[in-house]
């Protein structure tokens, strides 16, 4: 089982690589892919400080680079972190995850106002990230505003409440396709997702409701 998935990874690994191309000339580097996937299987086991090194003159790849920069970022190393992190989003300027990881760390070094400032600026082209807007709400609190912590959980419990909707679609599908036992779990995780009652949850019980006497 071990060996299917790493090939899987591989695989996985190798079609990244040939998306991302070679460091911009097209070509893709056999050794990066092999530092890369190497790197992926340590950082999953939790082995931060080993992914860090091991991708340590990785800076042309830009999933190699990011790779290295969380790994900096859980082995406590922000410094470091930081520099990377900076490095992939000039690689790419629309790299939204780096810019929320540098927002964690100026928030981890007790710049709270720099933090918050940053993640709104997230926000005003990603305003339904789920991540950003409860990054958000923890440092408005951290910052004594309760009122603002409250406006962006809202936001955020509507944009859960959109996911929802995501699974409810799915859930049908799954429900034509005939697999009975896959829909009523999508439902499941629907109507854990939703933050208050609504028409959402009324059509969530009712296709329950036909999915279960169907399958009795």
């Amino acid at each position: 089982m071990k060996t299917y998935i790493r090939i899987c990874c591989i695989y996985l690994l190798t079609a990244i690589v040939v998306v991302f191309g070679s460091c911009g000339n097209g070509k893709t580097d056999p050794e990066v892919l092999r530092l890369y996937t190497n790197a992926h299987e340590l950082y999953s086991r939790g082995q931060f400080q080993k992914t860090a090194e091991l991708l340590g003159s990785a800076d042309k790849f830009p999933p190699a680079l990011m790779l290295r920069a969380k790994a900096e970022y859980f082995s406590g190393d922000l410094d470091k972190a930081e520099q990377s992190f900076k490095k992939a989003v000039k690689a790419r300027p629309g790299n939204f995850e780096a810019k929320l990881y540098l927002v964690r760390i100026l928030r981890d070094r007790g710049e709270v106002v720099k933090a918050k400032q940053l993640v709104e600026n997230l926000l005003a082209d990603n305003p339904h990230d789920l991540r950003a807007l409860r990054l958000a709400a923890n440092l408005s609190m951290e910052l004594g505003d309760p009122a603002g912590a409250s406006a962006l959980l809202d936001q955020a419990a509507q944009a859960a409440a959109d996911g929802a909707m995501i699974l409810l679609d799915r859930a049908r599908l799954y429900w034509i396709a005939g697999k009975g036992s896959e829909a009523l779990e999508d439902l499941s995780r629907a109507r854990a997702m939703l933050p208050w009652e609504t028409g959402i949850a009324r059509s969530i019980s009712q296709l329950e409701s036909r999915i279960e006497e169907a399958m009795q």
